[in-house]
C-alpha cells in the first residue's frame, strides 16, 4: 500500500486519520502512529505493524477496538454557523491539510468551529470518491480542533474508529468533536459523524500530541 501525496496532513506526511483508515483495511480498529506517515512510499503490513521498505515502523494496528463515546448531534444549519468561526481560517498550523486546510481546493473542506461548550462542529458534503479511509479522515481533525490553539499545534498520535455505514456521495453530514481530557502534551478527544437527519454513521476516539514549542 501507499499514501498518495494529495492525502497529506502536515507538509510531507499523510493525514493521520486517512493514513490510519488505510492501515486498518476498513476494520473497526485502533491505529497508533509511530512516525509521520510517508507519502508516495511503498508500505507493507507484517504482524499488525505497518513498515517501510527499510523496516521503519510507521504504525501499529489493533483490531476490534471499543469506541463507546459519542458527541451529541446538532443540526446542519447550526454546523454551518459554527464553521464560520473556524479558528483555522485565521491561524492554521498546516493550511494544506487534506481534511481541514483552508488552502486546499481539492480537500474535504471540513472546517470545525467551536461552540459555546468548547466542542466543535462542521458541515461536510461527502465527495464522490468517499471510502472508509475518507470517513476516518473526516473523524480526525474535528477532534483536534477541540484542543488546538494559536501557537499550540497538535498532531494525531492514536485513533480508534467504528464505522457503521459509509455516507453516500453528495450527502450532507455533520461532524462533531469534543475534548475529553488533557494532560501535559496529550489530549483525548472524541468525534462522531452524523447524517443530516441525525443518524450516526461513525465514531472515533483519538489521542492528540502537542508539538514541542
Amino acid at each position: 500500500m501507499y499514501i498518495p501525496a494529495r492525502f497529506n496532513g502536515p507538509p510531507g506526511s499523510g493525514n493521520g486519520g486517512y493514513s490510519a483508515g488505510l492501515f486498518a483495511h476498513g476494520e473497526t480498529a485502533e491505529v497508533t502512529l509511530r512516525m509521520p506517515p510517508p507519502l508516495d512510499t511503498p508500505l507493507s503490513v507484517l504482524d499488525c505493524q505497518v513498515r517501510t521498505a527499510d523496516d521503519a515502523v510507521v504504525a501499529e494496528v489493533a483490531a476490534n477496538a471499543e469506541v463507546d463515546t459519542v458527541v451529541p448531534p446538532i443540526g446542519w444549519a447550526d454546523a454551518v454557523e459554527a464553521a464560520k468561526w473556524y479558528a483555522g481560517f485565521a491561524d492554521h498550523p498546516f493550511p494544506t491539510c487534506y481534511v481541514c486546510g483552508p488552502d486546499r481546493s481539492d480537500g474535504l473542506g471540513i472546517f470545525p468551529g467551536r461552540l459555546a461548550d468548547g466542542s466543535t462542529a462542521a458541515p461536510w458534503t461527502v465527495p464522490d470518491d468517499v471510502s472508509t479511509p475518507t470517513v476516518w479522515a473526516a473523524l480526525d481533525c474535528p477532534g483536534g480542533w477541540a484542543v488546538i490553539a494559536a501557537g499550540r499545534p497538535y498532531v494525531l498520535g492514536r485513533i480508534a474508529v467504528r464505522v457503521d455505514r459509509l455516507p453516500a456521495p453528495g450527502q450532507q453530514c455533520v461532524v462533531r468533536g469534543a475534548l475529553a481530557s488533557a494532560e501535559g502534551r496529550k489530549a483525548l478527544v472524541h468525534t462522531t459523524l452524523y447524517a443530516s437527519d441525525g443518524a450516526e454513521l461513525a465514531r472515533a476516539r483519538a489521542t492528540w500530541i502537542a508539538l514541542p514549542g
